[in-house]
């Protein structure tokens, strides 16, 4: 299954860690160096490895696909026409990142880090598993719920030339495609302090972004009945998740002891995992995808990624229909989106979400 943290964690220009004081914090920010470098000093041309017959025949004819989808991704879907993405790197192992997510024992409400310039974001991210399952600890010490999950695409934001990844390449060509145009979407628009925003939008593009792709172009070995099932089974899967937090949510404005709290919220937890159950067995027919999430303990942190990446998608939507599916206008009206006051866009959101979907 994809990971449902495909943004991953941003590194933040060399010069900024240098400009730090305090050892934790000076700490990160030169793991964030360091990993970064590592990821620049791996790059090769895709070109390259596309003409060298020396090189994976599968690698190679991947990657030719690659180059198709990234020359679309700036011609029809007017994402950003520069080095990213036109690169490779193998970084020899299974994610590029992993992400820390916390929340309070009785709350949804995410732990920010606040950055210099990605700004307040939803997770910290780790180029070491080690570094992210040590910051996991400490925030468990504390009395935080936590969850760390392996990030295979990574994205700075336009500030370096970021490369396809070895740890994207064991994704379908159509999840590996919509990948691509996610990561790309960040660089066209990208808003201080609102990761749900951000991720959403984001979501949005590469999901109607694959789609224009696959309707205008023969894609070899994609089974488009095969990717529609799979995109209805990850959304019903992702409406259970949101349904679960809705009731969390109702459950923690309780005034409720901190026992019976605990016990009404394992409830809701027990109720997630039935439902799951029967949606499995019922409407999936036994398919069995979803398993291992399921096979970790359940916790508020564990949740919090689906609100994040998923809750604006239908805003967003309507936003390109309310421009006549014309991408440029598109994004104009969501940097105007972007722009407006916190309470404003909200707002705004929230109603783009109540419109009927076509």
């Amino acid at each position: 299954m994809r990971s449902f943290l495909v943004a991953g964690g941003l590194a933040l220009h060399l010069m900024v860690a240098m400009t730090l004081t305090g050892c934790t914090t000076a700490g990160y920010y030169w793991q964030l160096a360091r990993g970064q470098v590592q990821l620049l000093s791996s790059r090769e041309s895709i070109a390259g490895i596309v003409g060298d017959s020396r090189r994976d025949p599968k690698l190679r004819e991947r990657l030719g696909q690659l180059q198709q989808a990234r020359r679309f991704a700036s011609e029809h879907l007017q994402l950003p026409d520069n080095g990213s993405y036109t690169l490779y790197a193998d970084l020899k192992r299974d994610y590029v990142v992993w992400n820390v997510f916390a929340t309070p024992e009785f709350s949804l409400a995410a732990v920010e880090s606040c950055f210099p310039i990605a700004g307040c974001l939803a997770y910290r991210g780790y180029f070491s598993q080690a570094g992210a399952e040590a910051q996991a600890a400490k925030l468990k010490r504390e009395g935080y719920e936590v969850e760390v999950g392996g990030v295979p695409a990574y994205s700075t934001l336009g500030w370096f030339d970021d490369p396809v990844i070895n740890t994207m390449m064991r994704w379908s060509d159509a999840h590996l495609i919509g990948t691509l145009f996610h990561e790309l979407a960040h660089q066209r628009l990208y808003v201080k302090n609102d990761t749900a925003f951000n991720e959403s939008f984001a979501s949005f593009v590469e999901q109607q972004g694959r789609r224009d792709y696959l309707a205008l172009n023969d894609v070899p070995g994609i089974d488009e009945a095969a990717e529609l099932r799979r995109e209805q089974r990850n959304r019903q899967f992702v409406e259970l998740i949101l349904a679960t937090r809705e009731q969390l949510q109702a459950l923690y404005a309780q005034p409720l002891e901190a026992d019976a709290m605990r016990q009404a919220k394992q409830a809701v937890f027990d109720d997630l995992q039935a439902r799951y159950r029967a949606l499995r067995d019922g409407t999936w027919g036994g398919y069995t995808g979803y398993d291992d999430w399921f096979s970790e303990p359940l916790n508020n942190a564990r949740l919090l990624p689906f609100g994040l990446y998923d809750q604006w998608v239908p805003a967003f939507a309507a936003l390109w229909r309310e421009q006549n599916r014309d991408w440029v206008a598109f994004y104009e009206a969501a940097a105007r989106l972007g722009a407006l006051a916190p309470n404003e866009r909200q707002a705004r959101l929230e109603a783009l979400s109540a419109e009927p979907s076509a």
